[in-house]
């Protein structure tokens, strides 16, 4: 989204990484400056004495409040007394501008410590306390109720934007890590095919210069280092083909860390454990991490859960995969991805089963037969790597 001036690099804006919830909470938060006018006019009608610095504060308030989140963090301090000055002087004029003392504290949510915090709002109550006594005189009931308010507000977002501020380096580290990862991986690819390829083009580059010798000379013995040549060529296309297949095969185990760090940086709790007991043939646990993957996105994009799991059931005979979640409910039988996910397991002859009721989440249940499966896997995997 494109904003009309560019963020600061240490603003709110920077920190959080969440233009949407940025945006949403400085608009929600200023709002009510509509009322700084309407109830002057509603109680005293209009009067030019109140109208016009009135207008002119909400203008600069407007101003001081963008620079609160998209703003440097080390000007915070003077956005928000900005805002208690203007809201302490206007208080004669307009006694709405009060409200300016509020947003003060709800600004001072964006501290980067709770001990900053606590000494802001330490400083707002005093020069509150010496205005009042100077200057504004508000009966004490009213500016006591106002500051409270304040302060409980100003905590609740002070500890909403901290959460959001792990949140966003939580993320930060998850690139980081599957960053580091594809490296890792890059490199142990090219070392697999060093270490598989490095020996055998070179027997084959052997090979064939020797049969070219013997092309004219012996043309048997040429004709039987072609035939080795062939022979090493094929056992080298199988092994980089099984290398391939097992570079593309997922696992459950994988896609169960993805699936816990995806759902726990979104705030969706998630509870599963692997299955003990032996390990399922690659050509049936690479479909069902597949599907794994593809429900989980589903809770996460559309669920809205706070809650998720995920259970396994396995013997000789069968194998059991349950993916349930606490969220909306409401999943059709042909949509977000259930139509390729019934494909995958029926291909393994399997069946998928859902249970999705509105307002009281969603249940797959997954079941794979194995005996049948156990004999064919072995043959269909060759031909899946081509």
């Amino acid at each position: 989204m494109r904003l009309p001036f560019a963020p600061a690099p240490d603003s709110l804006y920077s920190q959080l990484r969440s233009p949407a919830f940025v945006l949403r909470s400085a608009l929600g938060q200023a709002i009510w400056v509509v009322m700084l006018p309407v109830v002057p006019f509603s109680v005293h009608g209009f009067a030019w004495s109140w109208f016009a610095p009135t207008l002119l504060s909400m203008a600069v308030f407007l101003y001081l409040h963008a620079q609160v989140y998209f703003g440097s963090s080390r000007r915070l301090h003077w956005y928000v007394m900005g805002m208690v000055v203007m809201g302490l002087g206007l208080w004669r004029a307009n006694p709405v501008a009060l409200g300016y003392v509020v947003s003060a504290c709800t600004a001072l949510s964006a501290s980067p410590s709770y001990r900053l915090w606590l000494r802001g709002v330490a400083m707002i109550a005093l020069a509150t306390l010496l205005a009042t006594v100077l200057w504004v005189q508000v009966p004490w009931w009213v500016m006591l109720v106002m500051f409270v308010g304040a302060v409980l507000g100003g905590s609740s977002n002070f500890l909403y934007i901290n959460n959001l501020r792990k949140d966003a380096d939580l993320r930060l580290t998850q690139i980081e890590v599957r960053r580091l990862a594809m490296l890792a991986e890059r490199e142990r690819i090219g070392r697999d095919l060093h270490d598989l390829l490095g020996h055998t083009l070179s027997l084959v580059a052997i090979k064939s210069e020797l049969a070219r010798r013997l092309a004219l000379e012996d043309p048997p013995r040429a004709q039987q280092e072609m035939t080795e040549v062939e022979r090493v060529a094929r056992h080298a296309l199988a092994e980089v083909r099984a290398a391939v297949t097992g570079m593309r095969r997922s696992d459950l185990a994988s896609e169960i860390i993805s699936a816990r760090l995806m759902l726990e940086a979104s705030g969706v709790s998630f509870d599963s454990e692997l299955p003990e007991g032996s390990a399922l043939p690659p050509a049936v646990e690479a479909p069902l991490a597949l599907v794994l993957r593809e429900a989980v996105t589903n809770i996460h994009r559309h669920a809205r859960a706070s809650a998720a799991s995920v259970r396994f059931v396995h013997d000789k005979a069968r194998f059991q995969m349950h993916i349930s979640d606490n969220g909306c409910g409401g999943l059709a039988a042909h949509g977000n991805g259930v139509s390729g996910m019934r494909e995958r397991v029926r291909a393994l002859g399997g069946s998928l089963e859902i249970d999705s009721p509105k307002r009281r989440g969603t249940c797959l249940r997954i079941e794979v037969p194995l005996a049948r499966l156990a004999h064919a896997a072995p043959a269909s995997l060759p031909e899946s790597a081509a």
